[in-house]
């Protein structure tokens, strides 16, 4: 690192801590990659080319390694997703039990396709293989928060719910 790069970053001092703890905690920097990884994009949204190049610098590795790994992980993303990003699990369990109903209620009331962004960045929304919940299907998971059990008709209930959320949030940040 350059003696000038923690003044630099891009990110929190928040993170910026939490990220130099992570490669402490590993033998292998390279092992602190995935988790780096996420909580960067929690902080910043997605993985930008900044976001990129301060981990591959943090961990003594190249861009390109970073890239290599971040595009296997379907939960990494490389454009800025709404600030609820709504994944529908749309696997054999889900869809048996009417997932592409659910998917295409989020898409009509949110005016959005796979990994489309609403206007007002509060949603977004994409389809996914599988979230692991099987046995509660069909299921969804907004960003790290489980629904399961749902049907159609949940849906305007649900983002009712998140959209109070970014309003009071948006509040609290304006007071």
């Amino acid at each position: 690192m350059s003696p000038n790069s923690e003044t630099m970053s891009i990110f929190s001092p928040r993170l910026a801590a939490r990220l130099d703890a992570l490669v402490q905690k590993y033998p292998v920097k390279r092992s602190a990659l995935i988790p780096m990884l996420l909580y960067a994009q929690d902080e910043i949204g997605y993985l930008s080319d900044a976001v990129i190049a301060a981990v591959a610098d943090r961990i003594g590795i190249t861009e390109l390694e970073v890239r290599n790994v971040a595009t296997y992980y379907s939960m990494l993303r490389f454009k800025p997703a709404g600030k609820f990003n709504i994944q529908v699990c749309t696997n054999i369990s889900c869809m048996l039990r009417g997932a592409y109903d659910l998917y295409e209620r989020f898409q009509d009331e949110l005016g959005i396709g796979h990994k489309g962004v609403t206007s007002d960045g509060v949603f977004s929304l994409e389809e996914v293989e599988c979230i692991g919940a099987c046995c509660w299907a069909p299921a969804i998971q907004v960003n790290y928060d489980f629904l399961d059990e749902l049907n159609p008709d949940s849906v305007p209930e649900i983002l009712s719910k998140y959209r109070s959320a970014a309003k009071s949030a948006g509040e609290a940040s304006h007071a």
